[in-house]
């Protein structure tokens, strides 16, 4: 095969979207006139905002937040479909021919008593599945996010000769148990809807100054696997702990063992934690148990690395087990959970395009990049079906300027995300939002006149 057979071939082999048009090919009168409407769309949903914010829903029963985000995609002009997976929303926009972007919010909120001191703080209480209530917040940002969608649905809705193809906007349950992505691919996303080219979405950072936004090349979030393990022994007094086998003592022994996985079963080039969340065992100062409860956290981004995690920790449990000469019939439970997230991969090529298209449409001191980090979404699930769709989730600014600058300079830690004080700042936070994930569709949906299209 000779050189020029070899490029031709090569370029065959190219993604249909690969000499698609960039960003740098918006004219300045767009992005200006999309940046104004931005402006004015975040000044418009600021009381949006914040009653989202007043009255979050926990996840699996975001009825009332699910059918305010279906209601105001009807009034920008999308079909709706509601219950899809549970409370999940399809809205769909088609305008003509060209490819199809996904964009995804996350609709649920968490069991935290808000302390932010907020005028408009959250005071939401719900039934916590066991019999009692909960302080119920959007610890999150998720209220953020879709404040965020909804300004950028009404933007597209009104830019539609300026782009052509088919919008799929979601609002997606149950993030936090990680079951809500799941359950709408199950319920048909990707079958009984238009399948998507391209999947975004976009996540508040609350350690990212706000009026920024940052894009993370491959793996951004990790696998997340919730793990319940069950210590059984022999119960038995105190004063006689050769009549027992203590739960307690291999407890002790098993939580320490597990710290050999990470330090010395696993590559050291491999990201992977494992972290014993809770403990309980035990009723009385003289009383050995009779079991002993963890609830583990494991983290990791690859594959082969999340299975060996797990299978250590049913390897370890069992073998201390034996060797503490606890009875076959009383061997330690290992269960994982079912709220647990397979990794996010950013398809790199298209977090590069983002990447150039914000730098683009914000400037560049307002794009950066972004380090993976060791929390989970299930957005990731978006990008691992058969088709490997290539998927994308940013990071959206949260802090307000003087806020981040005073925490710079001396030292402070912000709230983190799942903090009773997180709080974004509203502005630029939303402003910024919009703008961005409504450059990032313009950027992959098709141009009137394109050869993208």
């Amino acid at each position: 095969m000779n050189r020029q057979t070899f490029w031709l071939s090569f370029l065959f082999l190219l993604p249909s979207n690969h000499f698609a048009q960039t960003a740098a090919d918006f004219p300045s009168a767009l992005k200006q006139e999309v940046s104004a409407r931005a402006g004015e769309m975040a000044a418009r949903l600021e009381a949006t905002y914040k009653d989202l914010h007043g009255r979050p829903e926990l996840s699996n029963h975001e009825e009332k937040t699910s059918e305010q985000i279906a209601l105001a995609l009807e009034r920008s002009g999308f079909a709706v479909t509601r219950h899809v997976g549970g409370y999940g929303v399809v809205g769909l926009l088609t305008n003509g021919a060209g490819p199809t972007v996904l964009l995804r919010t996350d609709l649920d909120g968490l069991p935290v008593a808000e302390q932010t001191g907020a005028s408009y703080a959250s005071q939401s209480v719900a039934d916590d599945g066991k019999g009692g209530t909960t302080s119920v917040m959007h610890a999150c940002g998720h209220d953020m996010h879709m404040t965020t969608f909804l300004g950028t649905a009404r933007i597209l809705s009104q830019f539609k000769d300026r782009w052509q193809g088919t919008l799929v906007m979601i609002g997606q349950p149950a993030e936090e148990k990680g079951q809500g992505a799941r359950a709408m691919l199950a319920d048909g996303l990707f079958t009984k809807f238009p399948k998507p080219n391209y999947c975004l979405a976009l996540h508040c950072a609350p350690d990212l100054e706000a009026g920024k936004v940052g894009v993370t090349e491959g793996y951004a979030l990790a696998n997340v696997d919730m793990v319940d393990v069950v210590i059984r022994g022999v119960g038995g007094h105190g004063a006689w702990p050769h009549k027992s086998k203590d739960p307690i003592v291999l407890a002790a022994q098993i939580v320490l063992a597990f710290q050999t996985i990470v330090s010395r079963e696993t590559d050291p080039t491999q990201p992977a934690v494992v972290t014993v969340g809770s403990i309980h065992g035990g009723t009385k100062h003289n009383i050995i148990p009779d079991d002993v409860k963890l609830q583990l956290t494991l983290r990791s981004y690859s594959d082969e690395v999340r299975q060996h995690t797990l299978e250590a920790i049913k390897r370890i449990t069992r073998g201390l087990a034996e060797a503490a000469g606890i009875p076959e019939d009383r061997y330690p439970t290992v269960t994982v959970a079912d709220e647990s997230a397979s990794a996010t991969y950013n398809n790199p090529e298209l977090a590069q395009r983002l990447k150039k298209t914000f730098a683009d449409w914000l400037g560049p001191k307002r794009s950066t990049t972004t380090k993976p980090i060791m929390g989970a979404e299930d957005f990731g699930l978006f990008g691992r079906t058969k088709e490997k769709i290539p998927i994308c989730i940013f990071w959206l600014g949260t802090v307000e300027p003087q806020r981040f600058k005073e925490a710079q300079e001396q030292g402070k830690t912000l709230p983190p995300l799942h903090s009773n004080q997180f709080l974004p700042g509203i502005e630029p936070t939303l402003e910024t939002g919009i703008t961005a994930m409504t450059a990032a569709a313009l950027e992959l949906l098709g141009r009137p006149g394109s050869r993208q299209n």
